[in-house]
């Protein structure tokens, strides 16, 4: 029988830079620490510009970023283009190196079969991380089903059809994979995203932060047109300015393509001095900002793709124990549970009262605070996470070896 330290994986990912990309980071080492060696394709950026380095046993080549499509079919294919010259390419040098066992695939784009179908004809099987379920991100981002939204849909099926096994990020995505993905139940396994509590503990945070506010708001994650942040100025503009709630800050880690766009808003409203934009945070600095707030906010609205995913940034609150504001979504009140408040769908307003409540009960927010992190610490860490990774894992290599 054949041992994980003789079996390679090679991980592609395209819209993030890796290590920044936390799911796939946490699954590539977890994988090493297993056994397994470990590649990794992904585009430079972010200060992550080096070609090739290897960080804790994990091999990671990197290509020049793509340009990314905001509108229109051309800016898809110049985006999507760029992205499979560069995994064929570099999965020859790794090749060349190691041969690979298996490719996982983190979409979006829905496109990594293609390169998972060149190399079935050397035995290689493939592996679906399905971060995103991309015809419903399409949708969300343009606001219609058109030619492009059915081509997605064509994309996923072929994603499944090409997989042996895949990886969901929740039971919503499970779902999708064996109803739209025709996948077999016992070859799909949910592996959520959350934390590695090991590294997320709670502090005191950098205080500076605060501006010297009573109460301050978090947000981390992108900036981008589906994350709802024109909702969260929205909401903080009536908190200030209708409620009468002035001694509070925001807090908004990230990049994003909407970044610039955002804090025009937010100086058109006249909230420049309620908010700090501390750019791109991690590790230690994150927790620096994140510790430092009192409410966490996740104010991604409502819609077919954001319904049903799980946000990352709701479990680090969680993890840190804060208390969340988020509108209503499916996968957003199962993960968070009574951790959270929950606004009307994408209502600024609602948003806002939400956060009023908590404001004028600050021990109901640290009692949700200390529920979250009792939830993530029972239920959702990557802890509970790592059994289902490495149970994926033992069956696409069974089916490999008959067994």
């Amino acid at each position: 029988m054949t041992s994980r330290l003789e079996r390679h994986i090679l991980i592609v990912v395209e819209n993030l830079p890796v290590p920044l990309d936390r799911r796939v980071w946490l699954e590539a080492t977890t994988l090493v620490q297993a056994g397994y060696d470990v590649s990794v394709i992904c585009p430079m950026g972010r200060g992550w510009d080096k070609p090739y380095e290897e960080i804790d046993g994990v091999h990671i080549y990197r290509h020049s970023e793509p340009p990314e499509a905001h509108s229109g079919a051309i800016a898809y294919a110049r985006e999507y283009a760029h992205a499979l010259w560069h995994w064929f390419r570099l999965s020859r040098l790794v090749w060349s190196k190691k041969k690979f066992d298996v490719i996982q695939g983190c979409n979006p784009p829905d496109l990594i079969f293609v390169l998972a179908l060149w190399y079935r004809l050397w035995g290689v099987r493939y592996m679906f991380d399905h971060h995103d379920v991309c015809p419903e991100l399409f949708e969300a981002k343009f606001g219609n089903r058109g030619l492009l939204y059915r081509i997605m849909l064509i994309w996923e099926r072929m994603t499944f059809a090409t997989a042996s096994v895949s990886m969901a990020t929740n039971n919503s995505f499970r779902e999708i994979a064996i109803r739209r993905g025709k996948m077999a139940p016992e070859d799909v396994f949910v592996v959520r995203s959350a934390p590695r509590i090991e590294t997320f503990e709670v502090g005191p945070g950098n205080r500076d932060y605060r501006k010297g506010a009573s109460t301050v708001m978090g947000y981390v994650g992108v900036i981008g047109q589906q994350e709802g942040m024109d909702l969260l100025v929205e909401a903080a503009d009536h908190l200030v300015n209708r409620l009468g709630q002035g001694d509070v800050h925001f807090v908004i880690a990230g990049f994003g393509p909407q970044l610039e766009e955002v804090q025009r808003d937010v100086v058109q409203h006249g909230l420049a001095d309620y908010f700090t934009f501390t750019g791109p945070l991690y590790g230690p600095d994150l927790l620096d900002a994140l510790n430092a707030i009192d409410i966490g906010v996740s104010p991604d609205p409502k819609n077919a793709m954001n319904d049903i995913s799980t946000m990352n940034k709701v479990m680090e609150y969680m993890t840190l124990e804060k208390p969340v504001v988020q509108f209503d979504l499916t996968e957003g009140r199962f993960s968070a549970g009574e951790a959270s408040l929950y606004a009307k769908a994408n209502d600024p307003i609602a948003f806002a009262e939400k956060i009023a409540e908590l404001i004028a009960d600050p021990e109901t927010g640290k009692r949700m605070g200390k529920m979250g992190r009792k939830r993530v610490l029972d239920d959702l860490s990557w802890g509970h996470t790592t059994k289902n990774l490495l149970a994926a894992y033992d069956r696409i290599f069974s089916k490999m070896t008959g067994r």
